[in-house]
Order: structure tokens, then sequence, then C-alpha cells
């Protein structure tokens, strides 16, 4: 998989798709906080698995915490991490199968990206990209050639 690098002047507004979904879906959008790690943490491994319980655990360490959550009452629908493995990276990110189509991951792909830009970065990486064309469409990210050699190329992996 390679990585994609996305300018962060200039993001899409999605003020309006959250209004939206928050009228009809009763979703909310907000960056995740320190009680709660432990919540985020077992649902992100239930539903995507260790490594990215791992990254969700190091974002849950900065200060502010670089998660951005989706919920419905005192459900997880989605999640969205950046600087949690390397600096400027976008990352890991998952919703609900049950939820997607949606909008939500476009707005947690914003959000955490705005959230970058606020950190004073002008350009993002997202990280061993799996829907190209989502991140292509969405914020205008292109693929970065020769990044296929990411840096979890030598990743300890479970036998």
């Amino acid at each position: 998989m390679k990585d994609m690098l996305v300018r962060l002047i200039g993001l899409p507004d999605c003020l309006e798709l959250e209004s939206s979904l928050l009228k009809k879906e009763k979703i909310v959008f907000r960056r995740a906080i320190a009680p709660e790690k432990h919540l985020v943490a077992d649902w992100v491994m239930e539903k995507f698995g260790a490594y990215w319980k791992s990254e969700v655990e190091v974002a849950f360490s900065r200060q502010p915490v670089s998660v951005w959550l989706a919920q419905r009452g005192n459900n997880i629908l989605g999640f969205a991490c950046y600087e949690s493995t390397v600096r400027n990276f976008f990352g890991p990110t998952g919703t609900l199968e049950s939820e997607r189509g949606k909008g939500i991951g476009k707005i947690l792909l914003i959000k955490s990206l705005e959230s970058l830009r606020e950190m004073g970065y002008a350009y993002a990486i997202i990280g061993g990209v799996g829907p190209a064309e989502f991140y292509e469409k969405t914020v205008g990210a292109k693929i970065i050639e020769g990044s296929e050699e990411s840096i979890y190329k030598n990743l300890i992996r479970k036998p």
C-alpha cells in the first residue's frame, strides 16, 4: 500500500454534512478525551484489531488527544487518529460497516486534517492507504510514488 499527500490549505467544509448527520442520525463528532481511552481502545481492538488499538493508545497520549470520534448516544460509530505512528501522518481510521456511506469517514478525515493544519502543517501524509479513490475525491490527496516501501516495512507481525 502506498502513502498519499494532501494539501491542508483549502480543505472542504464539512459543517453542513455534520449538522445534517446530527439532526437526522443524532451523530456527534468530537475529539476524544483521556477518561475514555480504555473504552475507545477496546472498541478499536474488537472492530479493527490489535495494531490499530496500539496506534489509538499512542494518539491518546498526545495533548490534546489526537483522536476524533463519531458517536450516537453512548455508541462509537467511527474514529480517526493523527500523529499516532509518525508525526504529520493521518490514520488509522475506521467506521462501523453498518454506518458506512453516510459521510462519517469524510467528516472524521476532514476534522483530523484540520487539526494537523492547526498544528502548523501545510501538507499531511495519509499512510498506507487502502481506499485511495476516497481520499483523492474527498480531499484531493495524491499518491506518493515510491512510497510502497513505507514506515510499516519491517513491522513485527504476529505469526
